[in-house]
């Protein structure tokens, strides 16, 4: 009886050591790609028992020797998240119940051009494993240069396509659309609406192209105070292009629905309450939009009144959902919002990069409704109410990178609806008041900021009235900042930078930067912020002697190539040239 008794009693405690061992992580299955873009490769892996693992990321040219150190992939949360309407979002990645999903991105890569990715686990028991993908960048689209051209010109029908003879009317063209077609439009005003009824093929588009001797002109044909419809109506589509076309007078100028593989670059749209939308999916499969080079001129006031803002229209230039699209090089002034991301099935693998966005009555940009592995770097956002929005993301990671922002009128971030995910580095913003804000009681979770140059004009350095759990900032610097506390973080506030480094969570290595010197133009922070400042003249490229100089960390995949003794804060370092913002000059 003894000896049934104490194997009894082995047996309960082996039993109990097993179950409360923490179990070594391992893979679910192979990592897997994300679509590609210009100058991202995105890709995530689960993970079983995955809670104490670690995953790099190291990226390499195809046929190199040496690996380049990507950032880590991000431990995501588990969620379920909450959308903007307070509903249950569950992750767009199916994990089992006893796994993680880790995501991530090689960032600032070259175009068109072949990579290695290798991704190696790790947990404290000693668990290994080690992948490695192959994966393309995408090129920027090129015509097929076996192309059929047609001739087309304004008109109610007729015409073979000829240059002598050409079609008449967009209508007409569009019967005669088939892949490898190009619609040379000449130059005149085309009564809308452009309904698109054919699809191209991949690498066979079909291409609606102003013919280049003079304004070519798609009129929604609605007036201005009763704006409706659209101008161009491309649902359910795929491989069709749009290029050096002015589309105009419409509620939206190009509507998108459900359609994949759309290229919009070099065109002028004017005089509508949002510019492009492709935003009602019931597939999820919205996907690969090439959106560059295009001016976007809206009619909204900047800035507004309180009642205005209320009543005035839901103005987007740019607003897409789904997956694999770039908008890259465009300016856009005097919407609601600029560049926006929405919520759907999935919204994953896109970039808002080297956009020149302005006069904005409420965000410069919306990441909001962000699955994973999308990223807004090098842009230039000037006279916004909020700069950038991230309300909400649903585990990330979601790229805030290398951005200047000058005269944000209230939140740089806007971290509202419990947002997860959220990495936000080396942006530089100068504006009137508190530098650095996020004004909700909702909590923010898996965020990290870093070398990020935010400076004000009065009141606290950083007031973050939303619970922080699972973030990391550090390394910031701040400036501008006046009165008794520089910090209120997790309800407590913290009176000085000093008091900071030595008792907060955070920040034991972020540096006061004095404005006055901060700049070599000579810029400093707005007075006013409700003056209408010139986006093309802020230049927030630093000074030597800054204390911005070589105060950053080193983050691989981030400030490779820095050149001081660390990296500078902001999004340049000292002596870089300015990114190009905007349309870029034709070849």
């Amino acid at each position: 009886m003894h000896i049934a008794r104490m194997l009894l009693a082995i047996a309960i405690l082996t039993n109990f050591v097993a179950t409360n061992a923490q179990a070594a992580a391992a893979p679910a299955g192979p990592p897997v790609l994300d679509p590609p873009t210009l100058q991202s490769l995105g890709v995530y892996w689960i993970i079983r028992d995955g809670d104490h693992a670690k995953v790099t990321l190291e990226y390499r040219k195809e046929g190199a020797e040496t690996w380049s150190a990507a950032p880590p992939l991000l431990l995501v949360d588990k969620g379920p998240f909450k959308n903007e309407g307070n509903e249950p979002k569950k992750l767009a990645v199916e994990v089992p119940a006893d796994a993680r999903l880790f995501a991530g991105s090689a960032l600032l890569l070259d175009a068109d051009t072949a990579y290695e990715l290798r991704l190696k686990m790790s947990d404290p028991d000693g668990a290994h494993a080690e992948q490695t993908l192959k994966a393309r960048t995408i090129a920027e689209p090129q015509a097929p240069k076996n192309a059929v051209q047609l001739h087309v010109m304004p008109g109610k029908g007729g015409g073979d396509g000829s240059a002598g003879n050409p079609i008449k009317g967009l209508a007409a063209a569009e019967k005669a659309a088939k892949p490898g077609t190009i619609f040379l439009l000449h130059a005149g005003v085309y009564e809308g609406p452009l309904t698109i009824a054919h699809s191209g093929e991949q690498g066979n588009p079909i291409i609606w192209r102003g013919g280049g001797d003079g304004e070519t002109v798609i009129d929604g044909m609605f007036p201005k105070e009763k704006l409706a419809g659209a101008a161009i109506a491309a649902i359910g589509v795929h491989d069709v292009w749009f290029e050096k076309l002015s589309i105009r007078n419409a509620y939206n100028l190009i509507r998108g629905h459900e359609s994949q593989r759309i290229v919009i670059r070099r065109c002028h749209f004017a005089t509508c309450i949002c510019g492009i939308v492709a935003t009602d999916t019931k597939t999820g499969n919205i996907s690969n939009f090439f959106i560059s080079d295009n001016v976007f001129e809206g009619d909204m006031p900047w800035p507004t009144t309180m009642k205005e803002w209320h009543e005035l229209p839901e103005a987007r230039a740019i607003w897409i959902v789904g997956s694999g699209h770039v908008a890259c090089y465009n300016r856009i002034h005097h919407f609601k919002d600029g560049l926006d991301l929405g919520d759907t099935k999935a919204t994953y693998a896109c970039d808002f990069h080297n956009n020149e966005v302005s006069d904005c009555f409420d965000d410069g940009s919306e990441m909001d409704g962000s699955d994973r592995n999308t990223r807004n770097f090098n842009n230039r956002y000037t006279n916004v109410l909020t700069g950038i929005s991230l309300q909400p993301v649903y585990g990330g990671p979601i790229y805030v990178f290398r951005n200047v922002l000058f005269n944000v009128q209230t939140e740089v971030f806007k971290l509202h609806n419990s947002p997860s995910g959220g990495v936000l580095v080396h942006n530089t913003s100068v504006k009137n008041g508190i530098a650095s804000m996020v004004n909700t009681s909702e909590s923010i979770s898996n965020f990290y900021s870093r070398n990020n140059l935010l400076l004000g004009t009065e009141g606290r350095a950083c007031n973050y009235e939303c619970p922080a759990i699972h973030t990391d900032y550090d390394y910031d610097g701040f400036g501008g900042f006046t009165g008794e506390l520089f910090l209120k973080w997790n309800n407590e506030r913290y009176p000085s930078l000093a008091a900071v480094k030595a008792k907060a969570p955070i920040y034991k290595h972020a540096v006061a930067v004095d404005p006055a010197t901060a700049f070599a133009s000579g810029i400093m922070p707005p007075q006013d912020p409700k003056k209408v400042y010139d986006s093309a003249t802020i230049d927030l490229r630093l000074k030597a002697g800054s204390a911005a100089i070589d105060a950053g960390e080193v983050l691989p995949g981030f400030n490779d190539g820095f050149k001081g003794a660390a990296p500078d804060l902001g999004a340049y370092e000292l002596g870089t040239a300015l990114p190009h913002y905007g349309p870029r000059p034709e070849k």
